[in-house]
C-alpha cells in the first residue's frame, strides 16, 4: 500500500542501475507538472533507510518541480528480495535488458546468490540469467556509465559494437575508446553504425580522427561513398561485391576460430588443409589488396 514520504529520505544508490532518457524525462516532467505523480515510487525499507529501486525519473522530476512529498510503496525490508520483486515484474515496469543485467549482477556479486538460485527465484532458466550476466560482464565501467547515463545509445552498442567484440583483434579497451569518443555527440544510430564499421574495419587514419574527437571528417569520408553502385560498370560491381564478401568472412573467421567448440579430429584435419591453402596465398593477397587500396585513394 502506498504512503506519502519526504523525498529527501530516499537513498539513491541504485540510480546508476537505471537508464536515463532525456526525451522521456522531459515528457514526464510536463505530465507531472499538470497532473502530479500518478504512480508511487518503489524501494525497500532497510535499517539504513529507504533505498529507491524504481522511480528515479519521477524522483528527479519531483525535485525540479519542488515537490517535497511523494507517494511510495515498500517492496520489503531486504534489498535482494526487493530487487527480485522488481525483476519479476520487469515487463510491466519496462526494465530494459541491460537494467535487468545490472541488477542480476548485483544479486550475484554483492548478495552472493548463485545463477541457479537467481533463476529459481525468478522462475527463469539458468541460460536466461547467464546471458544477462554475460552482457554486463562484457562492459567496462566506462562503457557502462556512458550507456546508462544516456550519453551513448543502447541500440548500436547491443547490435553493432558487440559484433566487433567477437573479433579476436577487438578488445574491451577498443570498444571503450570508441564509445568515449562518440558519447554526447548526438549522432544518429545510422551514423554511429557507419563510424563503427570504419573504426573497426577501416584504416588507422580513420580511427585516429575519431580518437581525436574529429567526428566531422570521418562522417564526410563516409558521405562521399554512394549508397549504391550506380555509375560502376558490371565488372566493377562484381569486384565490389567480392570485396564485401571477403571483409564479411574475414570477420566471421576471426571471431569463430578460437571457439572451444572446434575440437573434433575431422574438423581439424580439414581445417589444417584449408588454412594451409589460405596462408600460402596470404602475402600475395595482402600485396594485391594494398595496391588496390593505394590506387583507389589516388583516383
Amino acid at each position: 500500500m502506498a504512503q506519502d514520504i519526504e523525498i529527501s529520505t530516499l537513498d539513491l544508490r541504485y540510480e546508476g542501475y537505471r537508464m536515463r532518457n532525456n526525451a522521456q524525462e522531459a515528457r514526464l516532467l510536463a505530465s507531472m507538472a499538470d497532473r502530479g505523480i500518478e504512480e508511487p515510487l518503489e524501494g525497500v525499507d532497510t535499517p539504513e533507510g529507504r533505498i529507491l529501486l524504481n522511480g528515479f525519473k519521477r524522483q528527479r522530476c519531483a525535485r525540479k518541480l519542488k515537490i517535497e512529498i511523494v507517494p511510495y510503496t515498500s517492496l520489503g525490508q531486504d534489498v535482494a528480495m526487493g530487487i527480485m520483486g522488481l525483476l519479476r515484474t520487469s515487463n510491466n515496469k519496462a526494465l530494459g535488458i541491460l537494467e535487468q543485467a545490472g541488477f542480476i549482477d548485483e544479486l550475484k556479486t554483492i548478495h552472493k546468490m548463485s545463477v541457479a538460485e537467481i533463476a529459481e527465484e525468478l522462475s527463469r532458466s539458468k541460460s536466461w540469467v547467464s546471458m544477462r550476466l554475460g552482457l554486463i560482464g562484457e562492459m567496462t565501467e566506462g562503457v557502462r556509465k556512458k550507456i546508462f547515463s544516456g550519453a551513448f545509445p543502447v541500440y548500436p552498442y547491443m547490435y553493432t559494437l558487440r559484433q566487433f567484440m567477437r573479433m579476436s583483434s577487438t578488445g574491451k579497451a577498443d570498444i571503450e575508446q570508441f564509445v568515449e569518443a562518440l558519447s554526447g555527440k548526438k549522432l544518429s544510430v545510422r551514423q554511429i553504425e557507419q563510424l563503427a564499421h570504419g573504426y573497426f574495419q577501416g584504416p588507422e587514419s580513420f580511427r585516429e580522427e575519431i580518437r581525436k574527437g574529429n567526428i566531422a571528417l570521418p562522417l564526410q569520408w563516409i558521405n562521399q561513398v554512394p549508397d549504391d553502385t550506380e555509375g560502376c560498370n558490371e565488372f566493377e560491381r562484381v569486384v565490389l561485391r567480392d570485396l564485401e564478401i571477403v571483409q564479411k568472412y574475414m570477420q566471421r573467421v576471426m571471431g569463430k576460430s578460437a571457439d572451444q567448440r572446434l575440437k573434433s579430429r575431422a574438423f581439424h584435419a580439414q581445417a589444417h588443409l584449408l588454412t594451409a591453402g589460405i596462408l600460402s596465398r596470404a602475402r600475395a593477397f595482402h600485396d594485391t589488396v594494398r595496391k588496390l587500396h593505394d590506387r583507389s585513394a589516388q583516383a
